[in-house]
């Protein structure tokens, strides 16, 4: 009897100890169900993270890449450029549009401003005057950086070199610019208004012996027809006037070198954003690019 009791009481140990082991797996499996449950979440977390982050840098760059023009005290705004467009290839008129290098630069710079760009048409002498009074924003035509005219208005950083140059008829007995300042010389020189070459050549021939005209075509024009003895205007805009007319040439020596730039009215502060956005161009090729589209190297 004693013997069937102690065989039950061993049978009973053995299934308290049998369902314990059970119980042991079960909460085992439990957690590590968790534990994988909770690497599962640490990961999901992780590449979501990654995922803004890279959202976020290609946000950013995005930003970046616009924020020249965003950020401009000119963006949406209109900026009017004075000019003067009998100065091909700087600018001249095509299809009843103002075209040529200073149009193509000042939409270039205008473009990282975020402006739009206007342009006006009017004699040379009047650019100066019309920025000076706010009705032009700045000026480029080919202008001439010059002490004098530093006292009216200030001036960009420069984006091209100018050579003045002398044309003659072919036969003319002016062979160098020498022959301009002989002794006893007394040829009639014509140039365009207020331009550099009339500021030059009254300056070193007096003003008697310079005829004054309101555009360079109009003096090539009188040379051509011997009412005068020779032009002095820019070397680009002379190789256009003789390939145009016949019986012209260009002396081969040059006259005076000088440096291009646009104008603004003393203390503008689009100077300083104007500079940021032409010198910027320049280092990236944008400017000679424009450059070389209107003068062939050769």
């Amino acid at each position: 009897m004693k013997l069937k009791k102690l065989t039950a009481l061993a049978l009973c140990l053995v299934l308290v100890l049998g369902l314990a082991a059970c119980a042991s797996k079960t909460a085992s499996s439990s957690a590590s169900t968790a534990a994988s449950a909770a690497a599962s979440a640490s990961a999901a977390a992780s590449a979501s993270a990654a995922a803004s982050a890279s959202a976020s840098a290609a946000s950013s760059g995005a930003a970046a890449s616009t924020s020249a023009a965003s950020g401009s005290a000119y963006a949406g705004k209109t900026l009017i450029m004075a000019t003067n467009a009998e100065f091909p290839p700087y600018e001249y008129m095509e299809n009843d549009k103002v075209t040529g290098i200073d149009a193509d630069i000042a939409q270039a710079i205008c473009d990282k401003l975020g402006a739009t760009l206007q342009i006006d048409n009017m004699e040379f002498g009047s650019i100066i005057t019309a920025v000076t009074a706010g009705k032009a924003d700045f000026g480029m035509a080919g202008m001439t950086v010059t002490d004098e005219r530093k006292q009216s208005v200030d001036f960009s950083s420069t984006y091209a070199t100018g050579v003045q140059v002398v044309i003659v008829k072919s036969g003319s007995e002016i062979k160098s610019v020498d022959d301009l300042s002989a002794e006893g010389a007394a040829y009639t020189i014509g140039v365009q208004q207020d331009t550099t070459g009339d500021i030059y050549a009254t300056d070193d021939f007096g003003d008697a012996r310079v005829q004054r005209f309101n555009k360079g075509a109009d003096a090539v024009a009188a040379l051509a027809a011997g009412k005068i003895d020779c032009v002095i205007i820019d070397n680009e805009p002379a190789k256009a006037f003789v390939a145009a007319n016949d019986g012209l040439q260009i002396l081969d020596t040059s006259y005076v070198t000088e440096d291009y730039a646009a104008c603004f009215a003393k203390g503008s502060t689009l100077t300083a954003d104007f500079n940021a956005a032409l010198d910027a161009l320049i280092q990236d090729g944008t400017v000679q690019s424009i450059i070389d589209k209107y003068i062939s190297a050769n």
